[in-house]
């Protein structure tokens, strides 16, 4: 690598980085979404998970590659570090949730697993428009109402979890309690991971504004 490479920050690369690695959060929402309004082929649909979350991985580690050799950056490293973290774990609790429902041999989604499901893809929609707009930094408001939004989103889930806890404990199956707890649980994890990513987004845009 020259020496202009280190010292010209490489702005294209790392907010290219960020768009591809929303856009596969945001289809494997889609997905997730998919699976629990149709339990049909649950086994192929769980591999394209996979392989989303595989996807995100390479990118996530490409991320971080850059980081390790680019000495001048467009945000601070450690801004970089913590979105590129926070959106892959995003993706993690949704290929994991994924896994959990096919392993434990769930048959369909009960209304909370698809409540949870569309609040988690709603949030990623929200999050990956936010992701756009750190490129240009033109309207730090418009990714600061982003980031409320899925803040908004994110207390809506913890409702849905709650809802979700008291009504399984309502039954008598044991296994079926604690299966479908882990699924809820999963789930609300990931709207955590995005208010995790809106949290950096928002920092970002009030830093850099």
């Amino acid at each position: 690598m020259g020496i202009k490479e280190w010292l010209i920050p490489q702005d294209k690369v790392f907010f290219d980085l960020f768009d591809r690695l929303a856009a596969v959060v945001v289809l494997a929402s889609y997905r997730m979404v998919d699976l629990v309004d149709d339990f049909s082929d649950i086994k192929a649909k769980v591999r394209q998970l996979e392989q989303l979350e595989h996807e995100g991985d390479k990118i996530t580690h490409e991320i971080y590659e850059q980081l390790n050799r680019t000495f001048i950056t467009p945000l601070d490293h450690e801004e970089i570090s913590r979105l590129a973290s926070a959106l892959d774990d995003i993706l993690d609790f949704i290929e994991g949730t994924a896994q959990r429902m096919y392993n434990y041999g769930i048959s369909d989604a009960d209304s909370h697993m698809v409540e949870m499901a569309k609040l988690i893809q709603l949030s990623v929609v929200e999050l990956e428009e936010a992701v756009k707009e750190i490129r240009f930094m033109k309207n730090p408001r418009l990714i600061e109402n982003r980031c409320i939004e899925v803040n908004r989103l994110e207390n809506l889930a913890d409702d849905v979890l709650a809802h979700a806890i008291n009504d399984i404990f309502r039954t008598e199956d044991a296994i079926a309690i604690i299966k479908r707890k882990d699924i809820y649980e999963h789930l609300e994890n990931a709207t955590d991971k995005c208010e995790d990513a809106a949290n950096v987004l928002s920092d970002i845009a009030i830093r850099h504004s």
